[in-house]
């Protein structure tokens, strides 16, 4: 659960057992005549919930699964859904049980720093959630996929960081391809990039509409705020405050 505080303006992640629900009603027909902006922004809202779950040091055998399968799905049925979802009923049931299975993906194993500047982008300049997340998850991956990270989270579930390994787990479950898990790592980005072309989402913050000054304005707060976000502590690799804002500053004019 997201709230807002609506003096500061900062955006909240509450996490609780007792906020999870015990049924959820999958209603294919409620998502129907949703707005094309909204099912891109809702569907890779969805998709990064997964990846950040499956690599997330909370991750387990319970939702490794979950995550995967939630992931393929989403690749496959999104473009659908977003090019034909007044009549492509498939389609939206397909993304609806993706979505949900997303959910209880991170429900359990919880999300990462992505989500965190999320919160903090979308609340600070007016950019819908789900498209705040897929114009940094570039960077996040590239981030996290490193052998000797200046400091691993606090509880890590793993000897050694192995983060690049379940990023290549996942460009192996979609077929993308390559040998090395570089050149998975590299496969699974461009994915991700071109499936954001087919949803017309932004190439990076500055296309978004957020001006230059008025971005670099907000970085600091931003950076600061994100760190503190309930959604780091889960990240496979702890990031500074510094860190943060490069992460920012990278993805402010990316692949212009």
């Amino acid at each position: 659960m997201i709230i807002k505080d609506e003096k500061s303006g900062v955006k909240y992640p509450l996490a609780d057992y007792e906020l999870t629900p015990d049924m959820a009603i999958v209603d294919v027909e409620l998502m129907i005549n949703m707005p094309k902006n909204l099912t891109a922004a809702s569907g890779i809202d969805a998709l990064i919930h997964a990846i950040e779950a499956y690599v997330s040091v909370l991750a387990s055998e319970y939702t490794n699964g979950l995550a995967l399968e939630a992931i393929r799905l989403i690749f496959k049925y999104l473009p659908q859904a977003y090019e034909e979802g007044t009549t492509n009923v498939k389609a939206r049931e397909k993304m609806a049980h993706a979505s949900t299975i997303a959910g209880m993906a991170f429900a359990n194993a919880f999300l990462g720093v992505c989500h965190s500047m999320a919160h903090k982008l979308g609340a600070e300049h007016h950019i819908p959630h789900g498209v705040a997340n897929a114009l940094l998850i570039n960077e996040v991956i590239r981030f996290n996929a490193v052998d000797n990270p200046l400091k691993q989270t606090a509880y890590p579930q793993y000897k050694y960081p192995n983060v690049k390994t379940r990023y290549a787990r996942i460009a192996d479950y979609l077929n993308l391809g390559g040998k090395t898990e570089d050149e998975k790592l590299e496969l699974l980005i461009k994915a991700i990039d071109e499936l954001k072309e087919k949803l017309d989402l932004p190439k990076n913050i500055k296309e978004a509409g957020v001006t230059e000054k008025k971005f670099y304005r907000t970085l600091d707060e931003m950076s600061e705020q994100a760190f503190d976000d309930q959604c780091t502590g889960a990240n496979p690799r702890y990031p500074l405050i510094k860190e943060i804002k490069q992460m920012f500053i990278n993805a402010y004019d990316a692949a212009e």
